[in-house]
């Protein structure tokens, strides 16, 4: 059972970073226009339309049969108010720092997320990590930074920023295992956007709109689509299985990356990159064919 939940999570945590790659891709394009808290507010309206439109067409809003709960009890759950918060902090400061540094240097930070995850899961909820899994999960970090091969001069002040941003993101993804499972991921994905719009929106009015035209829109109104659901692919991925086996399948972000520049930049990885994608792939293949042979109490307790 626990094999098949891992690959129905490391399928939809590949293909969320693939969405998350894109999205970010088009808020770089609009960041050179408009301020950073004003496009994520925009954005985070289109998507707040879009998730209110999907619950109501799914029945996410009805009254749970079973505790009769209403939805506005569960967006008030604890645990999904705190993962609300600290995926809205983690969006607005990893985007800000962005935004002032080379995409290699962020990509090569926030890629320290899988590791980091582990770290927590294995404190808070005894999860096992064999050798073997977080040598496969070294060698896929270094496979990042031999394909972004991120420059010294490019770690400041704003790459600390990252960092912490790339902290709030791992206890952001920690927390999706406590939040009960019998709130709907759709819940937990529209409490997501909302908590993002709202804190861009509150700063964004302190700073000032800048005009807005119809390519922002437009650009802004796909990537809350794609933004969607890649939040919706990643949740359902972080709820079951076992994090260590799924949370490495982040590093398929550089994969699409690659993709992406190569498809309609024309950009070609170097022999440093090849190298990097080969250990990335074999550090990948690894941790699909050679999972955990047993869950720990405690963390089948965390996801019943």
């Amino acid at each position: 059972m626990h094999s098949s939940t891992n690959r129905r999570g490391i399928i939809g945590m590949s293909i969320a970073m693939g969405l998350f790659i894109t999205n970010d891709a088009l808020v770089k394009l609009v960041s050179a226009s408009l301020p950073g808290p004003q496009l994520i507010c925009i954005r985070g309206l289109f998507a707040s339309a879009l998730m209110l439109v999907v619950c109501q067409s799914l029945g996410a809003f009805k009254r749970n049969p079973d505790t009769g709960e209403l939805p506005i009890a569960q967006l008030l759950n604890g645990p999904l108010l705190f993962r609300a918060s600290l995926d809205a902090g983690a969006s607005l400061v990893y985007l800000t720092s962005l935004f002032h540094l080379p995409l290699p240097n962020a990509t090569a930070i926030n890629s320290a997320t899988p590791m980091i995850i582990i770290l927590m899961a294995v404190v808070a909820f005894n999860e096992k990590v064999g050798l073997g899994r977080w040598l496969a999960i070294l060698v896929g970090f270094v496979g990042v930074l031999l394909i972004v091969q991120p420059a010294a001069s490019g770690f400041n002040g704003w790459a600390l920023l990252a960092l912490f941003g790339t902290l709030l993101h791992s206890g952001r993804d920690l927390m999706t295992r406590v939040i009960p499972p019998r709130i709907p991921s759709l819940i937990i994905t529209l409490s997501t956007v909302l908590s993002v719009c709202l804190l861009s929106g509150s700063i964004s009015l302190y700073q000032g709109w800048q005009p807005v035209n119809a390519r922002h829109l437009a650009l802004l109104a796909c990537a809350s689509v794609l933004l969607s659901g890649a939040y919706f692919l990643l949740i359902g991925a972080m709820r079951g299985g076992d994090i260590s086996v799924i949370s490495p399948f982040r590093y398929t972000a550089l994969l699409f990356a690659l993709a992406l520049g190569w498809l309609f930049w024309g950009d070609m990885p170097n022999l440093l990159a090849l190298t990097g994608i080969a250990l990335l792939v074999g550090a990948g293949l690894f941790l699909l064919t050679h999972g955990p042979q047993r869950q720990s109490d405690a963390l089948d307790a965390a996801t019943d």
